[in-house]
């Protein structure tokens, strides 16, 4: 958001991620890296098929996952956060109002205005689109190879879910008084799924386990970040792709 004068200011830090090949290829997962952000420490109150040998009698092999369809939920994700922070601009500039602390999340308004624990995912760090960029770019790299795979009800609950695990986490870890905002519980989310399934598909599981531990280390040891809605998000992706994992299999 725009900040007065006297507001403090956000905090957050970011660096970019390579392009993504496609997870089942064996070669490594990007290691993007941003943050969830919070928004200063003031008070939150409201104001294929299988091979066989040559004679047909080898063994059968388990078949990889397909990509069956496009990424319509994530493109769909990625215009609601770019419209909001559009309206955060608007809001800001025209209205007394900042869209940032009407739809952040703190823990203190669990009560009062549960809905911020999915409308905090929405929003991102004004007045810089640094955090807005980076983490669509993020949810692009992972929805185009998870929802082939998924479909789109399963790619949209994964990430609703993710986003509210996120908030979950900060509910249960963060500063009742703190404001979070930002997709990363989501992107979290999608990074927990993608374990899961690289494991239960055979594939190595070293680049993404080793993408989750820098990021992880990354909201620890930068200020401003809340690690609580990535450690949230993670579980809640993690979860979820176990349970779709039956469903998964007939899909396939």
């Amino acid at each position: 958001m725009t900040h007065h004068p006297d507001d403090p200011p956000d905090y957050g830090r970011s660096a970019g991620a390579p392009d993504a090949p496609a997870p089942w290829s064996g070669v490594p997962v990007p290691a993007p890296r941003y943050g969830q952000y919070v928004h200063g420490q003031q008070s939150a109150h409201p104001g294929g098929a299988p091979r066989g040998g040559y004679d047909g009698a080898a063994p059968r092999r388990r078949r990889s996952p397909q990509r069956v369809g496009g990424m319509p939920v994530t493109w769909t994700l990625i215009g609601i956060c770019v419209v909001m922070w559009g309206l955060q601009w608007l809001t800001s500039l025209f209205t007394p109002y900042s869209l940032t602390s009407i739809l952040g999340y703190a823990p203190s308004l669990t009560d009062t205005q549960p809905w911020r624990m999915l409308t905090s995912g929405f929003v991102h760090a004004m007045p810089s689109p640094l955090h807005l960029l980076l983490n669509m770019y993020t949810l692009y790299l992972f929805g185009r190879m998870l929802e082939p795979l998924l479909g789109t009800w399963r790619m949209a609950v994964l990430f609703v879910v993710s986003v509210l695990g996120g908030s979950v986490g900060v509910l249960l870890l963060g500063n009742p008084w703190v404001l979070v905002i930002g997709a990363s519980g989501g992107v979290f989310g999608l990074f927990g799924a993608m374990f899961v399934f690289m494991r239960h598909f055979k594939n190595n599981i070293t680049p993404i386990a080793v993408l989750i531990a820098i990021n992880l280390a990354f909201g620890f040891l930068v200020g401003g970040i809340a690690w609580q809605a990535h450690v949230g998000g993670l579980i809640a992706g993690g979860l979820v792709a176990l349970a779709m994992l039956p469903g998964l299999r007939r899909r396939l």
